[in-house]
């Protein structure tokens, strides 16, 4: 759950107080989207609402605070400790990770460089505020179908979005490090692309990822997949959505230097995922001993399904 203080803290002190009735809600805030001279949207609880001139919750635009051109510059200032130039190398990537490990999706001006590639970001015009939430046991339903006979399990994640499949990562990543009551703790290197797993801000993880858990944040994780197996000898190593062929190829050399693997990838379904192309490889090599497919029931986030290598069914819901 978010505090409502890291809730206000993302914001400056003189746009600070129509905030405080949503940093009540930091339990089920997931997003806070703001739009130069547009009304300001909350997601909570995967419902859209709009903030009112008041502070409160509206599902009526003409009720809606706008935020104008100025002050999301100054809530950008504000998160960049008022030095927008210090942070101009997450900016260019659309993103930056704060303490809490909040997420800041930024969009604007492109500037590109000569080769083709983005140089920076500038009238930033559009926040996307994406609200951290780790669960401390969200996997603990699925840790028995991760071992056998005290033995990692290499296993991959199939969700659509917003299933909740990079909260049950971050965890199978925290139990894996510490050990847990069906094997003990192992060395875990995680590629964290988007800083979405470990939530880092100035290369610190701000979620628990667990002791015996190294993180390569902002990298492609093909590349740093090799990094990781380079220099911090990981026994296991996960990476969030994985989806072209260079990560599949990368896994495949993680496996031959014998670290086992946890990874995701978008799907609704198992046959789904085994229909994709640049999948293919890893189901021929056997890759993944279990495959978890979440989904969602009456509104909440669900383990569908557990298949084991063979794509037998494990378990069901």
């Amino acid at each position: 759950m978010a505090g409502r203080e890291e809730i206000l803290g993302l914001f400056p002190d003189y746009f600070r107080k129509i905030w405080e009735n949503t940093a009540e809600y930091g339990d089920s805030l997931q997003e806070i989207r703001l739009r130069a001279e547009q009304p300001i949207l909350l997601l909570l609880s995967h419902k859209e609402c709009f903030l009112a001139k008041d502070g409160s919750f509206t599902s009526k635009e003409g009720q809606a605070l706008r935020v104008g051109k100025k002050d999301l510059e100054g809530i950008l200032n504000h998160i960049c400790r008022y030095s927008v130039y210090a942070f101009e190398e997450e900016l260019r990537q659309g993103f930056l990770t704060v303490p809490g490990g909040h997420r800041i999706g930024v969009a604007g001006q492109v500037v590109m460089n000569e080769t083709g590639g983005v140089k920076k970001l500038k009238n930033i015009s559009y926040l996307n505020i994406r609200i951290a939430h780790e669960i401390i046991g969200a996997a603990d339903s699925v840790m028995p179908f991760l071992y056998q006979n005290g033995q990692f399990i290499n296993g991959m994640i199939i969700s659509p979005p917003g299933c909740g499949k990079t909260t049950m990562l971050r965890d199978i990543v925290r139990q894996v490090s510490d050990g847990n009551s069906y094997g003990e703790g192992r060395c875990v290197g995680v590629v964290d692309e988007r800083s979405e797993i470990a939530g880092s801000y100035m290369g610190m993880a701000q979620n628990r990822i667990g002791m015996r858990t190294d993180v390569l944040d902002n990298c492609p994780k093909a590349t740093g997949m090799m990094m990781l197996i380079r220099s911090m000898a990981p026994k296991v190593v996960a990476v969030d959505e994985i989806g072209s062929t260079e990560d599949v190829q990368a896994l495949l050399q993680v496996m031959r230097c014998g670290s086992g693997l946890i990874v995701t990838v978008h799907g609704s379904t198992m046959e789904e995922v085994r229909k994709k192309k640049y999948i293919g490889e890893l189901l021929i090599q056997k890759a993944f001993g279990r495959y978890i497919v979440l989904g969602r029931k009456n509104g909440s986030c669900v383990i569908e399904s557990i298949f084991d290598e063979d794509y037998n069914v494990c378990f069901r819901s």
